[in-house]
């Protein structure tokens, strides 16, 4: 890999400073002729071609929600900056999921950028709200600019253009800033008895730096958790453009399970066969979309027990189930989450089937009761009620079903202690800052859209279930609609029952 350039002639290492020292091997030219003339000579810029976002239209009526909850306030929502993975090396920057869903920008737009709301007069905001949105950014440099060539982690050079506040604007319909005015736009009017500031906390550490200076802290901290709680409340129903990014992130998924199966036998050959499905898949979900959208699991046999097993440094043998963990985040952000265990053969054993089975008649329940006017709480009782029944049918448990099933015993846990459904969408464990009388204890609605995935996991060391369930590991996920009339399986599509994964699998496997 490349590095930024630094120039030829340097102090000694005695008086250069330690945080000059990491770009010491660059050995660019220092010379001012050296920076006229790389400077220079450049040619007019193409045209962006950018066009407003299918999205804008949404993000707006989305400021405008979370703008009634805070008459008066500024509100201060940072995209993020790169994260170090190793000394001058960044991870590819993902921006923080409540900026994506304020302003439509995904992939891997747009570092350092701030959306800030501010308040205005009640109804002379954006779209009669009491608030105007801003998006200060980090602008495309000048090519007469040494941040052009020498920058690594920004310069044209090197990682390529940047939007320019115009195109920002057209592709979001939000007014557009340099983000060098932030800091004097986030202090105006701040005071005791004026605009209180609120940041989005665990964004962006530099940004809430700025903010703590500036602002009046009385109750700062616990209004910056009521501002975290309100955007992820706000996601809460996912509106038509959201929806219609979370089929699309499941069909893309659905394309790499099929990817992965016509890879089994290869895996099978490999020492290390789960990092072969991991690849596999990896490998679709940047051809197809803009990443995962969380580590994959390729879970092969006894690792099919641990319930987020991301190692996948494992073999994977003939005769033994893979769970395969796995979603696409196509470049809106938005992403799948879905689970199949697989016979890697093709075909379950007797008591692989017996599980299976138990696990889809537990996750049938749970679709049974997802529908509108029940509770959120409702789908998870719906799959443990079959769970503990099978186990007690298996005379795995110590007790009846009916004594497990209480809330002071709870023996069939054992073998699933995770809960059944969790709220998917913009990040795959979704609205996570909601507060329990809008998640848990939620009345179900059209629009919410949450994972049903039950599961039974044996040990093999588990000396309270027989030998022959010992080692099996088994989760169905899939990602679930709640419509005016029930609810849709947007998964559906990738079989889930054990004969039709056979047949599925034998027209894969040639």
């Amino acid at each position: 890999m490349s590095q930024d350039v630094t120039p030829e002639t340097s102090s000694p290492e005695s008086e250069q400073p330690l945080a000059d020292r990491g770009s010491n091997r660059a050995q660019r030219p220092g010379s001012a002729e050296f920076v006229a003339w790389i400077t220079s000579g450049w040619g007019e810029r193409p045209t962006s071609g950018a066009t407003r976002s299918p999205a804008a239209d949404r993000t707006a009526s989305r400021r405008s929600a979370l703008s009634g909850q805070f008459p008066g306030d500024r509100l201060v929502v940072p995209a993020g900056t790169f994260k170090v993975r190793s000394n001058d090396t960044d991870y590819r920057f993902r921006p923080h999921s409540a900026f994506a869903h304020l302003t439509g920008l995904g992939a891997e737009q747009e570092p350092d950028a701030v959306l800030v709301l501010h308040p205005v007069e009640d109804g002379a905001g954006d779209d009669g709200s009491g608030h105007h949105a801003v998006l200060y950014v980090r602008p495309l440099a000048g090519r007469d600019t040494d941040e052009f060539f020498s920058d690594s982690r920004y310069g044209e050079f090197w990682v390529g253009a940047r939007p320019t506040l115009e195109d920002l604007e057209t592709t979001t319909g939000i007014s557009t800033r340099h983000i060098d005015e932030l800091r004097d736009s986030l202090a105006k009017d701040v005071g005791a008895d004026g605009v209180q500031v609120l940041v989005v906390p665990g964004a962006d550490e530099s940004v809430e730096a700025v903010v703590e200076e500036i602002r009046a802290a009385e109750a700062a901290g616990e209004r910056d958790e009521k501002l975290a709680e309100a955007l992820s409340e706000l996601r809460l129903i996912k509106d038509a453009y959201e929806i219609e990014q979370i089929q699309l992130a499941v069909d893309v998924t659905i394309e790499g399970f099929v990817k992965i199966v016509s890879r089994l036998p290869v895996a099978q050959e490999h020492a290390r066969g789960e990092r072969v499905i991991e690849g596999t898949f990896v490998g679709h979900a940047r051809q197809e979309g803009n990443a995962v959208g969380y580590e994959t699991i390729a879970a092969a046999g006894e690792h099919a027990t641990t319930l987020h097993w991301t190692d996948n440094d494992g073999p994977v043998r003939a005769g033994e189930l893979v769970l395969i963990d796995a979603g696409v985040e196509v470049d809106s952000l938005y992403t799948a989450d879905v689970t199949r265990t697989l016979p890697v053969d093709g075909t379950f054993t007797e008591v692989q089937r017996r599980v299976y089975q138990a696990v889809l008649d537990a996750a049938d329940a749970a679709f049974a009761v997802a529908v509108p006017g029940a509770r959120f709480r409702d789908i998870h009782a719906a799959a443990m009620e079959v769970i503990a029944h099978r186990l007690a049918d298996w005379g795995l448990l110590p007790v009846t079903a009916e004594e497990a099933l209480d809330p002071e015993k709870q023996h069939h846990r054992r073998w699933m202690v995770h809960g059944t459904s969790h709220h998917l969408g913009i990040d795959v464990h979704d609205c996570a800052l909601a507060r329990s009388e809008l998640y848990l204890d939620a009345v179900l609605e059209p629009g919410m859209v949450f994972t049903i995935e039950p599961g039974l996991y044996f040990k093999s060391d588990d000396l309270l279930v027989p030998a022959e369930y010992r080692g099996i590991g088994v989760r169905i996920e899939d990602d679930v609609l709640i419509t005016a009339d029930g609810n849709v399986n947007l998964s559906a599509a990738l079989p889930r029952d054990p004969d039709a994964i056979e047949a599925w699998m034998a027209d894969l496997i040639q």
